[in-house]
This record gives structure tokens, C-alpha cells and sequence, in this order.
């Protein structure tokens, strides 16, 4: 199947390119044109000039959202070349890069950082907490970046940017409201979003809005088998019809509001509130859980996080130029309940973690230095503070009133603290019109603090790291058309306060904290060539990625569990976080493909693919019997790929085809063997299929239709706990004046 399906990704790209005309209009693409104002050249597959030139970066626009019609923030990303996107729950998604765990991967939301301290190793819920609907466009770096971006950019950057107000220049008072409803088959979901863009005169402009949307079970194409013996996975459970999904579902509603004043030539300060709720959302690994009843489950009744942020950009004056400061505050909230009726039981957790955050960031004009060649600097520094609160306790439920007992600890340990900044620069050389040299570094300082607690034999935690790394790369523009890329970047990522401190139940069993943690470092080194035409874009990349120090789960025995900890006793499955001596390598290639056909067609592809393998993090038998030295890593994704077509009229009709691929995964690590979520042997591939359809007429209406899943096909994600949405369809009716 494997070999069919590459070779389809390959003929979307072959047909006869003669005449082909822009996407967003009839004139061709003049990609001579893109060129920024310092004299870079750089041009994603998506035709967007990216922020991180010389790297493999693309961007998902509006309109790419609008007509893939994603269930969330992460779901927009599902098709791009590197990114494979894996989920715990219905309610979450972790978008992987390159192999990497969405722990090792930096968010942004507009220049604010979203990881903090408390996230969680593994798929995890926190890129689905952006309402996708308040998304102008996302750009995705892949490979390490911690010169510009500091701790847990190892295998790249996920930055969402969101909608501003519209229509700046308009005399006067403006209102525009715009009111949007959708619905979904395969899970039920129904939900809406009421928006107003206002503005007065040239400067000021308001964007706000609510959104709402109740999702329910999820129908899938059916089960899915091992790709060995034919079993069925223990995750997820399904009803009686042997499709819907058990915890599944969930509640959501998000708000925001956005006033933007523009001053001077580029001036621009901003106030932003964002807000995101989610209830009553079940993880579904663990609702129920493996071998247990059905009436047990791991609930999440709350997942909130609120953004506060407020920036000020411009070019003061001629040597400082697009200069950004940022002042944020973020709150995370999270409250779960794990019920047991069984043995009259309800465990109850709340973890919540405040942000402050400051970054600031510009860069010189470019400088003059002969025929042909410049130089130019950008830099900048960033600073934010974690201070955690949770706390825990257990219910009796067969007494009348139910009796609550305090636990001596929650999740996390109350009053934890972590603060981490750094400063960086980064110069490019433009020389004889022709090569263009980057080189930067960064210094950073991490603090990781958290007090004891005896009760549950947990050690105090007080740890301080320096981390120093740099990067460099060349580019070559061998024609107008061609251009050849190398760089090396190093990486870092610190422990977290989740590593440091946490005793939680993931999918592969109870994990527990190792306070003694170092920091992960990366090395990466990658390679890239790229052709653009007005006809066709092609890039594509390799790249080996070496990890030194990897943190990563050993197994341990019951015996080692910590004192007072039943739920670590009970688990099928111990283990502990450590650093793992040798190096752990991710190797891989990628290419993206974009070309504009005749008759108004556009095709688009990827192709991705890595290998992974490391120290084994497991204690070395003392009976003698085989040891291996070097496992595969966790959750590294298979052979992949995506392709879409699409036809669309001046008029704003569009119609097209979309397809999405995957190869078995069998290199399975000690804690996929373990895991549930994973089948038993492996993962095996799948094909997806589905249509699109709709009509934009900007700015007043959007109607945007998606046949999802054609075949009906079984599949999941390797490494999720849920399959993918059966064959139905997802509508979504926007309306404006």
C-alpha cells in the first residue's frame, strides 16, 4: 500500500505546468518580487516570506484553515511535511515535529511563549487550548531553535498568529459584525462564533468575539487490528455499534478581544485578552481505563488558560528597526476528577501555573559592506517566571455525606517556582549578491525551585542551569531559481517542574518525579534545496538530530514506587524520568512540493519521513539473558505523507481533494511496548480521503463543506489513544456585514 500511495503523492505533481496562474488571482506568480526590505530573499513552498530564512519553515494561512476545516489549533497543522500529530483524548492534540515530543517543541501566540513549566512529556493538550477560529495564519520551523527561541526548542516552532482588525484608513466610525455556525457528523459537534471588527479613523481598531461548540462522542470507521496476530488494541473502548468511541466529548468556549492603536509609518500597540474553557472532557486512554470497568474514568472538568498581553512595535528610530516589546501574563487551569465506583473512590486534582513574561526583540538597517553585500543584526532577550499551585485529595463516596481527605500533595508541589530568560543575537552577511552567512548565539538561565513534602517522601527541589549555544548556516542562490541551504543549531532543553516534581498517570503506566534531572542538548544539522518558479515550488531537506543526555522513561518495579503513592502500586506500569547516557539520533528527510496547473488547479504534496533510536534507558538483566544496548525511540512516526488538490474560480468557488498517509510503525520503544495506546507489534498504516467544497465571497460570506474519510477507513495516529473520525461530513456558514 505504502509504495501506491507515495507514488499518487508523486503524479499530483507531474502534469504539464504550462500556463499556470496564481491561486488568489490570474496573474502568475512573480517570484522575483518577494524580496524584503534589508535584501533577504527568502520564499516558503506557501509563497509567505518566513521569519526563520535559511530553515525548513512553512505557513498554513486562513484560507487553509477555511477550507480544511480542523477541529482544533493542531488539526490545522496535520498537513505539513514533519508534523505528525498524535492525540491522547478527543479534547487534545500534540503536534510532534521531526519525532520530537510536543514537550521539545516551543508555541508562540503572537511572540508569547506557551510552554511553561508544567507541560506535560508526550501528547498534550496545550496548542488545542487556541480557539483555531481566532487564527490569521501559523508558522512551523522545523529543526532546533533555541538561539532564538531558548529551552525546549529541540525539534522546532509552532507560532500562531492571530486575526487583527481590519480596515485602518476608514474615516470615521466602522462596525462589521460576523456571526459563523458549524456543524460535524462524526462527533455531533454544533457551535458558532459571534465576532465585531470595529474601528474609528486611521488608527484605531477593535477586534472581539465569542465562540462556543459542544462536541459529542466520536464515530470512527470502526476498530482497528495489530498489525501481528490480528488482536484488537485495549484503547480506546467502544459502545455497543463497535464505532462510537468511549471518553469522548467535550464542552468549549473561548472569547477574545483585541484593540490595536497604529501610530506613525509603522507604529503599532496592542492590548489583547485571550480566553479559552474547556469542560467536561474525559481522557480517553483512561475512561475507562485498560482492564478496569467501564464506570471508571479520568476526567478533566476544567482546562482553561487565559492570555493577558499588551506590545508595543515599531521603528523608533532609523538604526533600530522593527523593534517589538511584549509584556504577558498567562494562567493555566486544569481540575480533574478520576472516579472508581467500584471501590467507592473519587480522586480530585487542580494544578494551576501563573506566567509573567517580557520579551523584546529588533534589528539594524542593513549595512552597506561593498557591491553586492550587507550585514545586518537581529536581537533580543526574554524573561518569564512560573509560580505553581495544586493540590489533590480523595473522596469516599460510600458514606453519606461523602467524606473529602486532603492529600499531602497534588500533582505538582504547591508553591513551586521556575524562572528561565536569556539573551540573543543572530548577524546575516549578504555577500556579492549570491551567499548569505548566518551565525548567533544565546546565553540562558533556567532556576527550577520547589519545597519538600514528607508525608509523601518528596524531596525539596533546587536546581540552577547556565546553557550557552549558537548556530550557523550559508545559502546559496546557485540561479534566480535555485538555492542551496546548511545549517547547524544547537539545542537545549531544561527540566521542567512536570519532569522535576510530577506524579501522574500517562498512557503507558504511573510515571514518577526524578528531581536529579539535567538538561537535554541537541545538535542538529540539516540540509536543503529549493526551487521556485512562477510554476512550481520544491524544497526538500535532511537532517540528522543528536541528543545528548535525553530524558526519557526507565521502568521500574513496584517495590520502587514513592511512599503513600497507591495509584503508583496499582499501576500495570512504573516508571521514572532519567537522563540517558549516549547519544539518542533522529534522522530524516522531507519534501514539500506546491505546483499551479492549468485550468485554475492547484496541487500541493509531503512526503516525510525519520528514524530514531537511543540508550536503553532499562536496567541491563542480571541473568544473563540478551540486553539490547540501543532501542528505537518513542513515538517516532512512520513513513507519511499528505497530498491535496484544488480547482477554484474568480469567483470564489472552490472545490478539491485531499489525502493523508501513513506507513506501519513497528520500531516501537520500551514504553510503546507497554503502552495500550499502541497495538500490539505496531501501528498500522492508513489511507484518508476526503472532498472539499465552498464558496468565499470576502468579506460577507464563507460556506466551506468537507466530505471527511470517503472509505470509512479505521485508522489512528501512532501514539493516540483515539482513532480518526469515520466517513461524514463537517460544515461551517459564516456571515458578515
Amino acid at each position: 500500500m505504502s509504495r501506491t500511495l507515495t507514488i499518487t503523492c508523486l503524479l499530483l505533481l507531474a502534469p504539464s505546468v504550462a500556463g499556470a496562474q496564481d491561486e488568489y488571482g490570474d496573474q502568475p506568480i512573480d517570484v522575483d518580487a518577494v524580496e524584503v526590505e534589508d535584501g533577504s530573499y527568502d520564499v516558503t513552498t506557501e509563497g509567505h516570506r518566513s521569519a526563520d530564512p535559511g530553515r525548513a519553515t512553512s505557513v498554513i494561512t486562513r484560507e487553509d484553515i477555511d477550507q480544511r476545516l480542523p477541529r482544533s489549533a493542531p488539526d490545522a497543522i496535520r498537513y505539513e511535511a514533519g508534523v505528525y500529530v498524535q492525540q491522547t483524548a478527543h479534547s487534545q492534540g500534540s503536534p510532534y515535529i521531526r519525532g520530537r515530543t510536543g514537550q521539545q517543541t516551543i508555541l508562540l501566540f503572537d511572540d508569547v511563549r506557551l510552554n511553561n513549566s508544567l507541560f506535560r512529556m508526550g501528547p498534550n493538550q496545550y496548542f488545542f487550548t487556541i480557539d483555531s477560529r481566532t487564527i490569521s495564519h501559523i508558522e512551523v520551523l522545523r529543526g532546533s531553535a533555541s538561539t532564538r527561541y531558548g529551552s525546549d526548542a529541540i525539534s522546532g516552532v509552532i507560532h500562531a498568529h492571530p486575526t487583527q482588525p481590519a480596515g485602518f484608513g476608514t474615516p470615521g466610525l466602522r462596525l462589521n459584525p460576523r456571526v459563523g455556525v458549524r456543524y460535524a457528523s462524526a462527533d455531533g459537534e454544533t457551535g458558532g462564533r459571534a465576532q465585531l471588527d470595529a474601528g474609528y479613523g486611521p488608527s484605531w481598531g477593535l477586534l472581539g468575539g465569542v465562540g462556543y461548540r459542544s462536541v459529542g462522542m466520536l464515530e470512527s470507521g470502526g476498530v482497528i487490528t495489530s498489525p501481528v496476530g490480528g488482536d484488537v488494541p485495549e484503547v480506546p473502548r467502544f459502545g455497543a455499534d463497535g464505532r462510537t468511541q468511549l471518553g469522548t466529548g467535550f464542552d468549549e468556549l473561548s472569547a477574545d478581544t483585541r484593540l490595536v492603536y497604529r501610530f506613525g509609518e509603522s507604529g503599532r500597540a496592542t492590548l489583547a485578552y485571550y480566553d479559552y474553557r474547556q469542560s467536561d472532557a474525559p481522557r480517553t486512554d483512561q475512561c475507562p481505563p485498560p482492564e478496569a470497568p467501564f464506570d471508571e474514568c479520568l476526567r478533566y472538568d476544567e482546562q482553561f488558560r487565559t492570555l493577558v498581553y499588551g506590545s508595543v512595535e515599531g521603528t523608533p528610530w532609523s538604526g533600530l528597526r522593527d523593534a517589538k516589546l511584549t509584556l504577558s501574563f498567562q494562567r493555566q487551569h486544569e481540575r480533574r476528577t478520576r472516579e472508581r465506583p467500584g471501590s467507592f473512590t473519587v480522586n480530585g486534582g487542580r494544578d494551576d501555573v501563573d506566567t509573567l513574561g517580557i520579551a523584546a526583540r529588533a534589528r539594524t538597517p542593513a549595512w552597506d559592506l561593498g557591491p553586492g553585500s550587507t550585514l545586518s543584526l537581529r536581537y533580543g532577550a526574554d524573561a518569564y517566571q512560573d509560580r505553581v499551585t495544586s493540590v489533590a485529595w480523595l473522596i469516599f463516596t460510600d458514606f453519606d455525606p461523602d467524606v473529602v481527605r486532603a492529600r499531602s500533595r497534588g500533582q505538582y508541589i504547591d508553591g513551586s517556582d521556575y524562572v528561565w530568560g536569556g539573551v540573543w543575537g543572530e548577524a546575516e552577511a549578504i555577500l556579492a549578491d549570491s551567499v548569505v552567512l548566518r551565525a548567533g548565539g544565546r546565553a540562558s538561565h533556567i532556576a527550577a525551585s520547589a519545597p519538600a513534602d514528607a508525608d509523601s517522601g518528596t524531596l525539596a527541589v533546587d536546581q540552577n542551569w547556565q546553557s550557552v549555544v549558537g548556530n550557523v548556516g550559508a545559502e546559496w542562490w546557485v540561479t534566480d531559481r535555485v538555492t542551496a541551504l546548511v545549517s547547524a543549531d544547537q539545542g537545549f532543553r531544561a527540566p521542567n517542574l512536570d519532569d522535576l516534581t510530577s506524579r501522574q498517570q500517562t498512557g503507558p503506566g504511573f510515571q514518577f518525579e526524578n528531581g536529579a534531572l539535567e538538561p537535554e542538548r541537541a545538535l542538529t544539522l540539516e540540509a536543503g534545496l529549493k526551487l521556485e518558479t512562477p510554476v512550481l515550488e520544491l524544497a526538500g531537506w535532511v537532517f540528522t538530530s543528536s541528543l545528548e543526555d535525553a530524558i526519557t522513561r526507565s521502568p521500574r518495579f513496584d517495590g520502587q514506587c514513592p511512599p503513600n503513592t497507591p495509584q503508583c502500586d496499582n499501576s500495570r506500569s512504573r516508571f521514572q524520568l532519567v537522563n540517558v547516557a549516549g547519544a539518542s539520533v533522529i534522522r530524516g528527510a522531507e519534501i514539500t512540493a506546491r505546483a499551479h496547473l492549468p485550468y485554475r488547479l492547484t496541487a500541493r504534496a509531503t512526503i516525510a519521513y525519520a528514524w530514531g533510536e537511543g540508550p536503553n534507558p532499562g536496567d541491563a538483566p542480571t541473568d544473563g539473558s540478551a540486553f539490547d544496548a540501543r532501542v528505537p525511540l518513542s513515538r517516532v512516526p512512520p513513513l507519511n505523507g499528505t497530498a491535496e488538490l484544488r480547482w477554484r474560480r474568480a469567483s470564489g468557488f472552490y472545490m478539491g481533494g485531499a489525502l493523508r498517509w501513513a506507513t506501519t510503525q513497528d520500531r516501537l520503544a520500551l514504553a510503546d511496548i507497554a503502552d495500550p495506546r499502541v497495538p500490539r507489534g505496531g501501528t498500522p498504516g492508513f489511507a484518508v480521503f476526503d472532498l472539499r467544497a465552498g464558496v468565499r465571497m470576502d468579506p460577507n460570506l464563507l460556506v466551506s463543506l468537507v466530505f471527511e474519510n470517503l472509505t470509512d477507513a479505521a485508522y489512528r495516529y501512532h501514539g493516540s489513544s483515539v482513532n480518526g473520525p469515520g466517513r461524514g461530513f463537517l460544515i461551517n456558514l459564516e456571515a458578515g456585514l
